[in-house]
């Protein structure tokens, strides 16, 4: 983690207008890591952003740092092995439902696993949206949208909380991205946590799944405690609610290679960010 510097949210866009659908929640998400980056001070030319394929993998062009745009389902590869011989960076991975947990699926779980100190953050929007709105792993069972699945997809769909943490993860947490702020003060302390981190988001695709405007209805808070999120039992609970947001683990462990240097510990940078999105 850098010293905070004098720089706004708005100065880490880059030039390039997103090219979102209208209403998409990706727009959200890049608000809410311009806000994190500016509260955690992090340098333009020490942050990477690396992604796969998809919508939401778009998001590297948009903003002013060095970026990866790797293939698809690949981006934790590339961001593991990339902090791994720069260990100095800030690196983020961004992606989709269907480039984390299908095609990349057995990257996410060894990622959880390894503790390599990445940032990671999946937006799921339950349906691959690119591709013109085929059911993705985590659409409902019953999910009709699809021409391909006009009688659902007929599976039940991945809890990507609960694998992350059944899979090792030792920092996770959920947002919307109809709660850009909470997204955004989320990713401030996996930014500033030393290890594997695990910010999936809820960002609705209302062109493929327009039922998905009633997420706002029902998503909810968890009652958070940043500092004492610890217990895999308790954090299991509570995933299973797939609308709940907030922390949901968090539990430091040794790094990966084990030769890492010690990361500076969360704890004490907290109460700065929290003070920082009090403004």
């Amino acid at each position: 983690m850098n010293e905070p510097l004098a720089i706004k949210p708005r100065d880490y866009k880059s030039g390039i207008k997103p090219i979102w659908c209208p209403g998409c929640g990706h727009f959200s998400v890049l608000n809410a890591i311009t806000k994190a980056a500016a509260a955690c001070g992090l340098a333009k030319d020490d942050t990477v952003l690396v992604s796969g394929i998809g919508c939401s993998s778009r998001l590297p062009a948009y903003i002013d740092s060095y970026g990866f745009h790797g293939v698809h389902g690949r981006g934790l590869a590339v961001a593991q092995g990339l902090k791994v011989a720069r260990p100095d960076l800030a690196v983020i991975a961004l992606g989709g439902d269907g480039d984390g947990f299908s095609i990349g699926g057995n990257h996410f779980m060894h990622a959880c696993r390894r503790n390599v100190n990445i940032t990671y953050i999946a937006m799921d929007n339950e349906v691959y949206g690119m591709t013109k709105g085929q059911a993705s792993p985590t659409s409902p069972q019953d999910w009709t949208g699809s021409k391909l699945t006009p009688h659902g997809p007929g599976v039940r769909p991945f809890k990507p909380a609960a694998m992350a943490l059944a899979s090792g993860a030792p920092w996770i947490a959920r947002g919307y991205s109809g709660n850009p702020n909470q997204i955004a003060r989320l990713l401030a302390q996996a930014l500033a946590f030393p290890g594997f981190s695990f910010l999936h988001v809820l960002s609705q695709c209302i062109t493929f799944c327009p039922e998905q405007t009633d997420w706002k209805a029902i998503v909810t808070d968890f009652e958070e405690e940043p500092l004492s999120r610890a217990d895999e039992a308790a954090a299991l609970f509570l995933s299973e609610d797939g609308f709940k947001t907030g922390l949901l683990y968090r539990e430091p462990r040794p790094l990966w290679p084990p030769d890492t240097p010690p990361a500076e510990d969360a704890k004490l940078v907290l109460d700065d960010l929290a003070a920082e999105f009090q403004r």
